[in-house]
């Protein structure tokens, strides 16, 4: 399988061939490589005479590019037993994750996660592009971002036995927002209609560029976005969930900030983005936490004795709920007639289970006693609402989706659900809140971290990168913002499973059932 490093051998000069160092250089590449666009840097030309002779002409190359330019990002002698490491970054908005990989054999080496320190500033994106567009405050999150992923690679490589001298190729994937703040470009125009980025392909650079103190030729590639709200990191999940190869229709999900929705094939590709991330998250409840130890992941609630089964990560006593947990309880609340067809609460189906705070009646998920922190976990009428909001409109995304071609879900062979959502949540769950449509259980497929997955690949696989760009250029973006359908549909989801029932059969099924209507 190709790599992003060469060994090359070049043709010594002689008396016959007394061409410079950095044209034998360029020919070289140009045949035996087939690449006419490399850029050299100067630092790359004063070393280019010794560094050859000293190896005898035999060199090894590490590159990287883009869809217009190559960039060397190291020279080494052939044979040299040092590895040559990129660096894959799923740069979340709440998380980033870094990833070690050995460029000459693909192997990965070590990951990390660390908290997305922006947070300081604010935990949403709008929060932050709103700051950055204050004096200095662009500079100020990009510093902040350039600071604490500096410091997070010196760690993993240091407790890995790496020198950070020896990452050449660093690959990126982030939605359109995080991309440009790391890239200290101008995010005003994402938030205003009509929504433009301020590059939607920013391609190649050197990692000196945007301060990161790497390889001395390091480079970054940014994987594109599609807009302001459809970016890398979707690209990304494209490239890892391999849609650019299926014959049959797939639908691919990422829920963080955002829920971002692809759908197509090899040979067509539509996508949209919109607001159905917070609550999902477990982000908008007094009590959601990210997954994490001692965070409730999975609840089951006896329809019969209205038990309830709570499971959380690590087995600790629980102190927050995540969103596959809140998922898994709004969907046994609702099928155990402790929440009703509109997303309100039934007290009077189990009064022992609700207490009363600031005048409304909220469930007690945990009591005092049992939970992590000494402290009742409460769930309100409110944060119920919040989450049928969001699974309003994830559902109402990807219905618009796929009517806006002529499709209904039936016509879709597979589902992919990816990043954290998607490792966690329970399909069935989901379906029984009309989160997700009412499709067989086994055409869901979690892909876990996609766009880390679809980052580490383009390290692994440079013709990835021509994937990535027919991708791109194949990729109709609808625009969800200014689409009235999407919006008389969404008053249409926020019922449970919807207002629409036939939608979803096994949803009734069940909840005759359990009721025994």
């Amino acid at each position: 399988m190709p790599r992003w490093v060469k060994e090359i051998r070049l043709a010594p000069p002689s008396l016959d061939d007394h061409s410079g160092d950095l044209d034998r250089l360029k020919r070289t590449l140009r045949q035996e490589c087939g690449l006419e666009r490399v850029c050299f840097d100067l630092e790359t030309i004063q070393s280019l005479p010794a560094m050859i002779r000293d190896c005898a002409y035999k060199v090894r190359l590490t590159l990287f590019q883009d869809r217009e330019k190559t960039f060397i990002t190291r020279m080494d002698p052939a044979g040299s037993p040092e590895a040559v490491l990129g660096l894959a970054v799923d740069l979340g908005t709440t998380r980033y994750v870094l990833q070690l990989v050995d460029l000459e054999t693909g192997a990965v080496l070590a990951s990390a996660e660390h908290a997305n320190p922006q947070i300081k500033i604010g935990p949403d994106i709008l929060t932050r592009i709103h700051y950055a567009e204050q004096s200095g405050g662009a500079k100020e999150l990009q510093a902040m971002l350039i600071q604490d992923l500096q410091a997070a690679v010196d760690k993993l490589c240091r407790e890995n036995d790496y020198d950070r001298r020896r990452i050449c190729n660093l690959a990126l994937a982030g939605n359109t927002a995080m991309t440009h703040l790391f890239l200290g470009l101008d995010t005003r125009w994402l938030i205003r209609e009509p929504y433009v980025p301020a590059a939607n392909e920013p391609g190649l650079c050197r990692a000196s560029e945007v301060g990161l103190d790497l390889g001395p030729l390091a480079a970054v590639y940014c994987f594109p976005s599609a807009g302001s709200y459809f970016g890398g990191d979707l690209f990304a999940g494209i490239l890892y969930a391999g849609l650019d190869e299926r014959q049959a229709i797939s639908l691919l999900v990422d829920v963080g900030t955002n829920a971002e929705v692809v759908l197509g094939n090899r040979d067509w590709l539509i996508g949209c983005a919109g607001a159905a991330g917070p609550a999902l998250e477990g982000g908008v409840s007094e009590i959601g936490r990210q997954a994490g130890p001692g965070v409730i992941d999975r609840v089951r609630i006896d329809a019969g004795s209205l038990e309830f089964e709570i499971r959380t990560i690590s087995d600790l006593p629980p102190t927050g709920i995540c969103g596959s947990g809140f998922i898994d309880l709004a969907a046994g609340l609702f099928l155990s007639g402790l929440l009703d067809f509109r997303g309100k609460l039934v007290p009077e189906r189990c009064p022992e289970r609700f207490v009363q705070r600031d005048g409304q009646d909220c469930l007690v998920l945990v009591e005092a006693a049992d939970s992590g922190n000494g402290q009742a976990l409460l769930v309100s009428q409110p944060e119920i609402d919040s989450l049928i909001r969001s699974k309003a409109a994830m559902y109402t995304i990807l219905e618009t989706l796929t009517a806006s071609l002529g499709l209904g879900f039936e016509d879709v062979g597979r589902f992919f659900v990816a990043g954290t959502f998607g490792q966690y949540i329970d399909p069935e769950s989901a379906i029984s809140i009309g989160m997700l449509p009412d499709l067989p259980l086994e055409l869901f497929q979690p892909l876990g971290n996609s766009s880390l997955g679809g980052a580490t690949r383009l390290l692994q696989e440079p013709e990835a990168l021509d994937i990535v760009s027919r991708t791109r250029d194949r990729m109709t973006y609808l625009e969800l913002n200014v689409n009235q359908d999407f919006m008389n549909e969404f008053s249409a989801a926020k019922f449970l499973p919807h207002t629409d029932r036939d939608r979803f059969p096994s949803v009734i099924r069940k909840l005759e059932r359990a009721l025994k209507i």
